[in-house]
């Protein structure tokens, strides 16, 4: 494992987790597959966690693979989808390098997986995402926490806008953080073989508004 943060394999066996995907994927997938045979799309779930989106895009009927380096939440996304009669391959693997041959998936989708990693990281796992992707393919990002939202700043500071143990807000005690700017993110994608890379961006408030939300979804193609 290079890239894989323990803590989250303490956090996957101790809690549950979101059991349906974000709008921003689902809006992802139907732009770029709905209107293709999906049973021959390949899709990769990349850092599935418990498996919300592998769920998703395996009940649409896609060609689904998955993984994540907690055993512990590679081990609920297979029950969950044994339960509803659902196929995916869902395996324990780090995100540096990925177990899959070049050019292979029709798309990429990391939801929150990019952001808990040291820059160095990032690099590496982005230039995996490119390699594993089809000439032509969607890799699709979001979670990529904001510079300034609630929890930036605090804990130990690893490097630039990278931090451990946040103490308050959604990414408190959850390992490490980076937290990005737009330019950033166009930066690093580019340098890791994409183009075509478009930027949006969330913000929102939590908790009454004491807590600040706000990341960018950043959509390349190989």
């Amino acid at each position: 494992m290079k890239s894989f943060d323990t803590v989250w394999e303490e956090i996957h066996g101790e809690r549950e987790w979101g059991k349906y995907p974000s709008e921003e994927v689902i809006r992802f997938i139907a732009r770029n597959f709905y209107d293709k045979k999906k049973s021959g799309i390949k899709l990769l779930d990349a850092g599935c966690g418990t498996g919300a989106v592998t769920w998703f895009m395996a009940r649409e009927g896609f060609e689904v693979y998955a993984f994540d380096g907690s055993e512990a939440a590679v081990c609920k996304a297979r029950q969950r989808l044994q339960a509803e009669g659902l196929a995916a391959e869902v395996i324990r693997s780090d995100a540096a390098p990925m177990p899959y041959p070049d050019g292979f998936f029709d798309g990429v989708v990391d939801s929150a997986m990019l952001y808990a990693n040291t820059v160095e990281n990032i690099k590496a796992i982005l230039k995996e995402c490119c390699r594993v992707l089809k000439e032509g393919g969607r890799f699709f990002s979001t979670g990529l926490f904001k510079t300034g939202m609630t929890g930036y700043g605090t804990g130990e500071k690893l490097e630039e806008n990278t931090y451990r143990e946040i103490t308050v807000g959604s990414l408190a005690h959850r390992g490490t953080a980076h937290f990005f700017e737009k330019e950033e993110i166009i930066q690093l994608w580019s340098g890791a073989g994409f183009k075509s890379i478009m930027v949006d961006s969330l913000e929102r408030t939590d908790r009454g508004g004491t807590d600040r939300v706000s990341y960018f979804m950043a959509e390349a193609q190989k």
